[in-house]
């Protein structure tokens, strides 16, 4: 099967787990920022690649902190 209309470019990074944390500011599925994801559509080649090239590095969500439900004695 060969495709009709082919790009390019890099394919979204996304992963269809749209979610942003709040304190890294970074989508939870696909680590890129919310400027970036917006910006993404009229980025060039080379801008996808470049933010593809760091997304890997970047953590989008903190590690667990022990929380309070730790602090409680059990029952």
């Amino acid at each position: 099967m060969s495709r009709v209309w082919q790009r390019n470019e890099p394919d979204s990074p996304c992963v269809g787990i749209c979610t942003i944390h709040p304190a890294t500011k970074l989508c939870l599925g696909c680590a890129r920022s919310t400027r970036e994801i917006a910006a993404w559509p009229a980025m060039n080649a080379a801008d996808r690649a470049a933010v593809m090239s760091e997304l890997p590095a970047r953590s989008p969500a903190p590690g667990r902190r022990g929380g309070r439900r730790r602090l409680k004695p059990e029952r």
